[in-house]
């Protein structure tokens, strides 16, 4: 029993630091950049927006193998050495993360009324205070991006199961724990994964609502 209960602690907290790891990278860099793209008016815009959206319906295994080539010893990325660590799951969750992050952020700013824009420029708002403010106002929109990244995150498996391997005490995710406990027919041990996975979705998104109701628009 006492094995089992390691086991488990050893398995969640990897998830928790692979998925958090991913979604702060993710966060760091699609947020301002989707930012950008939502405020912006610069050449191509349209395009960066349909390579936004794309992104989402990026096939995870798609993602695994793809990485699993540049990861390999053969790859362009060999020599990292990254092939079945915890490094490879978190930069395969980053590439599937981005693109919501990147996304819900840009439909977000894009989603203000024209009219909020003027009246700050009227005001004699800077550029930079101008783009903060209106951060501000989507801080709704920000905190769905980094629970649906959270979430996709918490629930990847194809992708993290490729380049990480699913070796125990290394990469074992909850996810992937859940996929080989299955196979192996100990349903009692994927069943308490399973149980363990959904509170933590549950518990990510209790919080995020109690966050907006504390900071409403």
């Amino acid at each position: 029993m006492q094995t089992m209960i390691s086991e488990i602690w050893l398995i969640v907290t990897l998830s928790l630091i692979v998925s958090g790891s991913a979604v702060v990278i993710s966060c760091v860099l699609g947020m301002p950049l989707g930012a950008y793209i939502g405020l912006g008016t610069m050449p191509g815009r349209s395009i960066l927006k349909v390579l936004a959206f794309a992104g989402m319906a990026m096939p995870p295994v798609v993602v695994g193998l793809l990485l699993y080539l540049l990861l390999s010893r053969s790859g362009s990325l060999g020599e990292w050495q990254w092939l079945f660590t915890a490094k490879a799951m978190i930069l395969a969750q980053v590439i599937l993360d981005m693109p919501f992050v990147i996304g819900i952020t840009m439909a977000s700013v894009e989603s203000l009324p024209e009219e909020l824009r003027f009246q700050l420029r009227s005001m004699g708002a800077t550029q930079w205070q101008l783009r903060w403010t209106l951060l501000r106002e989507s801080r709704h929109g920000l905190m769905l991006a980094v629970t649906t990244a959270l979430g996709r995150s918490l629930s990847e498996v194809g992708a993290v199961l490729m380049v990480g391997g699913n070796i125990e005490g290394h990469t074992r995710v909850l996810t992937t724990a859940i996929l080989l406990e299955t196979n192996r027919g100990r349903f009692t041990m994927a069943l308490s994964l399973a149980a363990i996975l959904m509170t933590l979705a549950m518990l990510m998104n209790f919080f995020f609502v109690r966050l907006q109701n504390r900071y409403p628009r």
